[in-house]
Order: structure tokens, then C-alpha cells, then sequence
């Protein structure tokens, strides 16, 4: 069996993968996929950790399950099974074949609202069942912070509990019986009673009881460490269904889980409560839970950063109540907040309040992988749970414990439930560093059972953890879990190196393989040292960017995802593929990869995972970096000569704008221009201004004479898109900025941000762009003045690609700080004036980069002054300038579009103005929907009667 074990854990040798693959293909009827791509996107999950699988299955159905672990028992094959890849322990990464349950098994079977039940497959969406029970008055109880995107076959590989367990329990508690298949081909159905218990458990079990009698520690909720074989005591009803949650994938694979449905809440309210710190926090906790609240989350003022709207305080609890209506609800949080001994409290009971309160917590997963100083920091000891009444006396110690070792760490989570979460600044990258990280990961195990507690509260032992269970449990205990998992998996082929015989907590870390010293690149990354690396490594996992409802609230992060609904088309998908990149172990082409190229091509440069991702992911910065090398001394493909350069070609045919117009109405002809140019043919050219923006506004102010007032002065900026494609905008922006006594400075020569060069990696070619834009308007940068930037995407460019690509010109920074979109501009130049009032509703949408870079605060009050009513849509239209009208993306442009921007606009009715201040979200909108969208200022030019012509 010894034997056995060990073949399990190692996999195929690299001659036979590909017989494996062969047979595996014909076996199963999902995808079979051992190509390099598919091996680098499932090397890491959430975690410190990294392990190369050999190949990926998606699995149809069970049948397809069984299939696939029966070529791999033949090959001697290890198989992980994987949800979301959210996973922060480890355990999600794998040797072997990794079975993807996300693509196909991911339906939500039935639903008995009578019998408070649901019957899932393991890639079901944790948000998908509880959307589909929500309008019979249900939900399904553990909430992960991940909750979006998380699987509930994850949610039972880990007993995932998440932020309203001290109401509803963990996944354990809320689960009635599992469809299991073992690595050795034996199909178990789970539940309560020994039925479908494997052959030798029962027997196991009974000559142990005494060990598991007396080997688990009590008072603890949130004890996830281990196998839970004290569920198999009679006197606690032998529940093999919960015995079984929480085994990380080591003993067997579910195909299908039957779980129980809670009553949901009516209305719920927010009691926040600010403490002098979070000892105090911690310590008022136990308290509050005979109020029977469904939350008590906790975090310190080293997580919250920013005003947040916060009560007084150094740190802060969460308590959130439910009820049948708003007022029973809110009445039971004004409650707490009298019962409470806090500094300050009050209550929070509108939707949109909560959810911003709440969104610092779900985020925190990512946002405290960065340090207050912009450091890095690490899970690694990430989620250990003491009895709820020890967890101030634990803080205390555990703040102690990392001043002594030199590290720090925000400590945040569910203090209701004595479970807390800490991202640390360890290093990962030294032998020293390393080194410091294990001898702190021993520290801590002792501490945490000094004061009773368990290695994990909610995440799972996987690798971080599992080795550190004798500290925990014994010898003698631990040695029972390695015979368990033998019952259920006797070749140690399920997800070896978890749980039962660990890899070291130190081993296969993710860092290790990337280069020791920084890679030549084009871009600064000022806040990754320069570092391309660093700046890669900022994906930690947490897949925020896996969502389907990313749009949702004004959000943009990822297009492309939602489109596909595949894990290369995510930012962390991408992010991986650059990682294996830079490590050359998967990936082995460097710059030159296609597989890094081809995840690439889909990525829209929405910037959204700029300001959407937790730990500030820059996909659209990292593709320019990487287009740039894989480009160089190579030909281009066709749209990067034609789109790339657009502004040259713009300038090159505006004295010629109604004859090209005219050649471009004429089919064959528009056709052969499109073929030539790279362009999608389902797309129509854009027509050209016959008359130039530059040129009316040379003209229109050569009559004028004016003295400037330098609070009252802005510099005008005449973008590419503007000037040669809707000068419309440029006129409109120029009679609200006169209407509102506003002098306008146009630039004394050609300027150009670089954005289209930027976008298709063009790198050289933009920064001297960018030079000779810097030596034109360097003499209008010393009047200190706004540069108003009516275009949102060239805005972006200047006040991101520009300084972070010429990091050496201090000009560039100084025009950065001075650009201003076209609504901060009026409030800046002319805070007294008054815009025209319209009366009228709006629908459309924020440029994408405007929500990443510049913000819409400003937009927002000016079309309230206005009397301008309604939301914009948030996500991407789809078009984002080049890539829209690139050949070969039509298809994912139109779902982008779909996503967000054309429902919203279809429900629009026809007296509703539609607003788009990006180009490129006109131009969708009109090639798509037929419908004409405009850019604010034209709206407000012709409120003031002043329609340009």
C-alpha cells in the first residue's frame, strides 16, 4: 500500500502523459486539455503555492467523472478536483490531472423550497444557488467573502463558512448528503448512518473511540483543521456526509451534494460599533451573540484606509440583524448599539450603505496582500480560530508574536465566531525570509493552541497548515487521519501532499521559481519597485475577477470573462500565464509565448481590474509590456499598423476627409480597406470631420480677444478622436466652457497621449510620441492651469501610460497631475456657475478608464445640478478603441456590449438621453443598437441653447 501511496503522489512519467492524455480524450466526452496553457492557468490557486498538474479535465457529467478516474487509476495518475481556484491553503493546487467541475458541472438540479432543500453539482456558483432560492424567501447559509464566485463542490472540499456562521453554521452543518466517487471507482452516497460508508471505516472508527472521544478540542465553532472523524461517534448520529466535508479532495470526488436551505431575512440593518482597538473589539464580541445576530465581523483601522464613514474608534464590529420588515430590523441594531459598551456606534439600514460597508470587508482578502506602505503580504497563517471569549487575550498575543519576529499583519474577520484572517509581510523570496516564515508558522501553531483554538477556522489546512497538525492534535490522532484517508483512498492518489502526509509548509512556494533578478521592461511600475515580477505577483488568486456580476454597481472588471466565461480570459488567468512566463518552467518561450499572446488577445485594455481588483492588478499594462517584446524586430499583425496608428493616418487624410468618407460608403472598396487594415468585416469605417476641431477652434477663437484669468483658465485639449472624429464634442465643451466664463488655452502645436500605440504595445514609437507631445505644451504647464481632456480614454493615457512609461521627464508627471475630465474642469474653474437645467432622465454608460483612472464623482453632480436623473451602466461597452474593430473579436465585443450597456439602453425609453463620453462607447452604440448617445457637454451646450453646428 506504502507503494501504492507513493506512485499516487509522483503521477505519470513525462513519456507516458501524452498515452494518458490519449486515453483520457477518448474516454471522456468534456474536454481534455494537457496543453501548455491549460497546465500553467491551474498551477496556483489563492495561496502561497505553486504545483504543475500534468493536465485538465472538465468532466460532463458523473459518468464522465468516473471515466476520467478510471484511465487515471490505470496510469497511476493523482487527480485534484478544483472549483473556483479561491482556495488560500493550497489545497487547489495539484500534480496529476485536476478535474475542473466550473464548465459543465455546474447546475443547480432541484430545488425543494417545502422540504428547505437544494440538490447541486460541485461547479454550482455559491451566488447562482442562492439567486435562483431568493424569490422563494431562502438562502443557502455559509457566505464566503468569495461568495460570487466560489463553488459550493469547493465550499464542502474546505467546510467554508464565511461571514453569517454565527446564525447559520458552516458548510458541514448545512449539508444533508453527498454523491461521492472514490479514486478506486466506488460510487458512495453520503449521509446520515453508516449506509455507503466505504468497506474497513466503521471498524476503524470503533476500535478509536476513545481517541476520538477525547482528541478534539471543545468550544470551538469554527474547529476546520483535520478530518472531522468525531462525526462518526454514535452518540453524534454517525453523519458520514459531515465526516467527509472539509477532506480537501483527499479522499474521494463529489459529483452531487444535497444541502439545506435557511429562511432569509426580509430586511436587514447594520450595527456598527467603533472600539478603542480591536482587543476591545474582540473582547465586546461574545456579548453581543445573545442578541442572536447573523453577523459579528470585526476588523482594526490598519484595514480600513481612507475615510470610510466609520463611527469613532481604532477598531470596529459589524453586527448585522435581520428581521421581517426595515423597521424590525433596524430596531434590533439600534438595540445592540445601546447594549454595546463602544466608544461610538450607529446604524446602517440602506441598501447601498450596507453594501459599501460591507464591500471593505469582502475586499479585504485582496486589499491586505498590499501594506499601508505598499508593501507585499502573504496568507500563510491566514485564518486560525480560537473559543470566541479567548480572541482578545489571542490578539494580544498573536501582535506580540509578530513584533517578535520582525513581521506585521492586519488582522481582520469573524470575531463572533473567535476566527480571524491576516495577510503578513513575510518574505518568500530569501532563504533567510523563507526561513523566518516557517520558524513564525511553528510559533503561531503553539500560540493558537495555547489558547485552545484551531490551525483553521474557515480556509482549510491544505499545504500551509497540515503539517503542523501534531501540534494541534497529537501524534496519535494524526496518525488516525493518514489510516481514514487509506479507507477511502488506499493508492494516496486523491490530492496527495493534503491533509493526510503533507509536502512541508515551506515547499513548492510560487515565488520560488520566478527570476531572482528584475526582467528589462518598458514601464516603471512605480509602486512594484520597477519590478515586473512584483508587479505580476500582485494576483494573489482571489478571482474577484470570476465574476458575473462584476458590472453590477457601476463595476468593470472582467469584460472579456464574461464573455467567455473562461479562466484564460480572466486578469487572473492572464496574470498566471505571466508568471509561468517569467518562471520559464511551463511556459518556456519567454516574450515570444503564444499561449501568454493568445490569453492576451481578449483582454479589452479596460483598465478595470486597475481599480476593480482587490491588490490593483494592471492587465491593459502588463499586455502593452508584453506585446511590445513579443513584437520586436517581428511583423505586426495588420491592426497594429492600421489602429496602432491611427492618429497618423487621422492627420494623413483630413484634408481628403469627404473623399476617403465617400470611398468608404462604396462596399467592395470598404471591404478591401477593412481586409488591408486588419478591421472586423461586420464593422463600418468611421467617418472623418471635414472640418477639424483644431481648425474651428484656431478659427473660432482668432475672433476673440480675451485677458485670462489664471483661476478661471484651462488648456484645452484636442484629443485624436475629438479632433478627426466628433469635433461636436470639442465645439459643445468650448461654448459650456465660455457660458461658464471659462478662458480656454489651445496647445501651440499637434499633441497626441500615445493611447493607440500604448494599446497595441507600440512602446518606442509612444514614449517618442509622448516626448514630443511633452516639448509642445511644456510652456502651458508652467501657467499651472487645468488640462481638460474631453476624451476619457486619452485622459487615462495621460494621467497613467504617460508618467509610468517617461518616469525620467518630470514633465511628464506634471501634466499628469494637471489633467482634468470636462466635469472637473467646471468645478475647478467655475465652482458659482450654474449648468442649464434639463429635467430629463438618462441612461448609458461610464467610460471604462473613466471608472479606473479618473473617477465619475465630478460627472455625477454636475448632471444632478443639471436635473439630469438616472444611472449610468457600469462594465465595458465592448469596443475599447482598437479592440473592437480588430479582426477576430466582433463576437466578443457584441457580448461585452450585451453585458451592461445595450440592456440598459434597450430599457431606456425614447425621451431618455443617452450618455456616453467615450468615442468608443458611441460608436457601439450606434453600430450595435442604432442608437446616438452623446457626450455630456453636447448635452449641456444645447440646454444653453448654443447647439454647436
Amino acid at each position: 500500500m506504502a507503494e501504492q501511496r507513493q506512485a499516487g503522489r509522483g503521477g505519470p512519467g513525462r513519456r507516458e502523459t501524452g498515452e494518458l492524455a490519449r486515453e483520457l480524450a477518448k474516454a471522456v466526452r468534456g474536454e481534455v486539455d494537457f496543453t501548455t496553457a491549460a497546465r500553467a492557468l491551474m498551477t496556483m490557486d489563492a495561496s502561497n503555492y505553486r504545483r504543475v498538474p500534468v493536465g485538465v479535465v472538465a468532466p460532463r457529467d458523473a459518468e464522465d467523472v468516473a471515466a476520467a478516474l478510471e484511465v487515471c487509476r490505470r496510469h497511476g495518475a493523482p487527480v485534484v478536483p478544483r472549483g473556483g481556484g479561491t482556495s488560500i491553503a493550497g489545497q487547489a493546487t495539484g500534480v496529476g490531472v485536476v478535474l475542473d467541475f466550473t464548465r459543465h458541472m455546474n447546475a443547480l438540479v432541484e430545488v425543494d423550497t417545502a422540504a428547505r432543500t437544494a440538490v447541486v453539482q460541485p461547479g454550482l456558483v455559491l451566488d447562482t444557488l442562492r439567486d435562483a432560492v431568493r424569490p422563494a424567501g431562502l438562502t443557502f447559509g455559509p457566505d464566503p467573502s468569495t461568495h460570487n464566485r466560489c463553488t459550493l463542490g469547493g465550499m464542502i472540499g474546505n467546510n467554508s463558512c464565511g461571514a453569517h456562521s454565527v446564525a447559520w453554521g458552516t458548510t458541514a452543518d448545512n449539508l444533508r448528503g453527498l454523491s461521492v466517487m472514490t479514486y478506486g471507482g466506488a460510487e458512495l452516497r453520503l449521509g446520515q448512518g453508516w449506509e455507503g460508508a466505504p468497506g474497513g471505516l466503521r471498524e476503524l472508527v470503533d476500535r478509536n473511540l476513545a481517541l476520538l472521544r477525547t482528541g478534539y478540542p471543545d468550544g470551538l465553532p469554527r474547529r476546520i483543521s483535520g478530518y472531522a472523524l468525531d462525526a462518526l461517534l454514535p452518540e453524534r448520529g454517525v453523519d458520514l456526509a459531515r465526516a467527509f466535508c472539509g477532506s480537501e479532495g483527499t479522499l474521494g470526488v463529489v459529483t452531487e451534494a444535497s444541502v439545506r436551505l435557511v429562511d432569509a431575512p426580509r430586511a436587514r440593518a447594520l450595527a456598527v460599533l467603533g472600539y478603542a482597538d480591536e482587543s476591545a473589539a474582540a473582547e465586546a464580541a461574545p456579548g453581543l451573540l445573545a442578541h442572536r445576530p447573523l453577523t459579528v465581523e470585526g476588523m482594526a483601522e490598519d484595514l480600513v484606509r481612507g475615510e470610510r464613514g466609520l463611527p469613532r474608534g481604532g477598531a470596529w464590529l459589524f453586527v448585522e440583524t435581520g428581521g421581517d420588515t426595515a423597521a424590525e430590523a433596524r430596531a434590533a441594531a439600534a438595540g445592540i448599539v445601546r447594549a454595546a459598551d463602544a466608544l461610538d456606534g450607529t446604524v446602517v439600514d440602506d441598501v447601498a450603505g450596507m453594501r459599501a460597508l460591507w464591500r471593505v470587508r469582502e475586499d479585504a482578502a485582496g486589499t491586505a496582500t498590499r501594506t499601508a506602505e505598499g508593501g507585499e503580504a502573504w496568507p500563510g497563517w491566514e485564518d486560525c480560530a480560537v473559543p470566541p471569549a479567548r480572541l482578545g487575550a489571542y490578539l494580544r498575543d498573536f501582535r506580540a508574536l509578530l513584533a517578535e519576529h520582525g513581521l506585521s499583519g492586519t488582522p481582520y474577520g469573524h470575531f463572533g465566531d473567535g476566527c480571524i484572517h491576516v495577510r503578513i509581510d513575510f518574505d518568500l523570496v530569501s532563504e533567510e525570509g523563507v526561513a523566518r516564515f516557517r520558524t513564525f508558522s511553528v510559533d503561531v501553531a503553539k500560540l493558537v493552541v495555547a489558547h485552545g483554538g484551531s490551525l483553521s477556522g474557515e480556509h482549510g489546512d491544505g499545504q500551509a497548515r497540515a503539517e503542523l497538525l501534531p501540534k494541534m492534535y497529537g501524534d496519535e490522532l494524526v496518525a488516525l487521519f493518514g489510516r481514514f484517508k487509506d479507507v477511502w483512498d488506499p493508492a494516496g492518489a486523491m490530492n496527495p501532499g493534503m491533509l493526510a502526509r503533507p509536502d512541508r509548509l515551506d515547499s513548492n512556494l510560487r515565488f520560488s521559481v520566478l527570476p531572482r533578478e528584475p526582467v528589462d521592461v518598458e514601464f516603471g511600475y512605480p509602486h512594484d519597485g520597477g519590478d515586473f515580477a512584483v508587479a505580476v505577483r500582485r494576483c494573489v488568486g482571489v478571482a474577484k475577477c470570476r465574476t458575473t456580476d462584476a458590472g453590477s454597481g457601476g463595476g468593470v472588471m472582467c469584460p472579456s470573462f464574461r464573455a467567455t466565461g473562461e479562466e484564460q480570459h480572466s486578469t487572473r488567468g492572464r496574470a498566471r500565464l505571466l508568471h509561468e512566463m517569467l518562471a520559464g518552467e511551463v511556459v518556456r518561450d519567454g516574450w515570444r509565448s503564444t499561449e501568454v499572446r493568445d490569453a492576451l488577445d481578449l483582454c479589452l485594455s479596460c483598465k478595470g481590474c486597475r481599480s476593480d481588483c482587490p491588490v490593483g492588478v494592471d492587465m491593459a499594462t502588463y499586455k502593452a509590456e508584453f506585446l511590445h517584446h513579443h513584437y520586436t524586430g517581428r511583423v505586426r499583425p495588420a491592426s497594429h499598423y492600421a489602429m496602432g496608428r491611427l492618429p497618423v493616418w487621422l492627420r494623413a487624410a483630413a484634408p481628403f476627409a469627404r473623399v476617403v468618407n465617400a470611398v468608404g460608403r462604396v462596399g467592395p472598396l470598404a471591404a478591401l480597406a477593412k481586409r488591408l487594415g486588419g478591421i472586423a468585416p461586420e464593422r463600418s469605417l468611421p467617418t472623418l470631420a471635414p472640418v477639424t476641431f483644431r481648425r474651428w477652434l484656431r478659427e473660432h477663437m482668432g475672433e476673440r480677444t480675451e485677458v485670462l484669468a489664471r483661476n478661471r483658465t484651462a488648456v484645452l485639449w484636442p484629443d485624436t478622436f475629438t479632433d478627426h472624429l466628433s469635433p461636436s464634442v470639442g465645439r459643445a465643451a468650448v461654448k459650456v466652457m465660455e457660458a461658464a466664463g471659462i478662458g480656454i488655452v489651445l496647445p501651440p502645436g499637434r499633441v497626441c497621449c500615445g493611447l493607440t500605440y500604448v494599446s497595441t504595445g507600440q512602446l518606442d514609437r509612444a514614449r517618442d510620441v509622448m516626448r514630443r507631445t511633452l516639448d509642445t505644451v511644456e510652456p502651458l504647464l508652467d501657467l499651472g492651469v487645468p488640462v481638460v481632456v474631453l476624451e476619457p480614454s486619452c485622459a487615462a493615457a495621460l494621467k497613467t501610460d504617460l508618467p509610468e512609461l517617461l518616469g525620467d521627464d518630470p514633465r511628464a508627471a506634471r501634466l499628469a497631475a494637471s489633467v482634468r475630465t470636462f466635469a472637473q474642469a467646471l468645478e475647478e474653474c467655475a465652482p458659482d456657475w450654474s449648468p442649464p437645467r434639463l429635467d430629463r432622465a438618462v441612461a448609458g454608460q461610464t467610460h471604462c478608464h473613466q471608472h479606473a483612472v479618473l473617477g465619475d464623482a465630478a460627472e455625477r453632480r454636475l448632471r444632478e445640478r443639471a436635473g439630469l436623473v438616472g444611472e449610468l451602466s457600469g462594465g465595458c461597452c465592448g469596443l475599447a478603441g482598437n479592440f473592437g474593430f480588430e479582426k477576430g473579436h466582433y463576437g466578443v465585443s457584441v457580448a461585452c456590449a450585451e453585458d451592461q450597456l445595450l440592456p440598459a439602453v434597450r430599457a431606456a425609453g425614447e425621451g431618455v438621453e443617452i450618455l456616453a463620453d467615450g468615442f468608443s462607447c458611441r460608436t457601439q452604440l450606434e453600430q450595435l443598437e442604432g442608437r446616438r448617445a452623446r457626450h455630456l457637454a453636447e448635452v449641456l451646450a444645447e440646454g444653453l441653447g448654443v447647439t454647436p453646428s
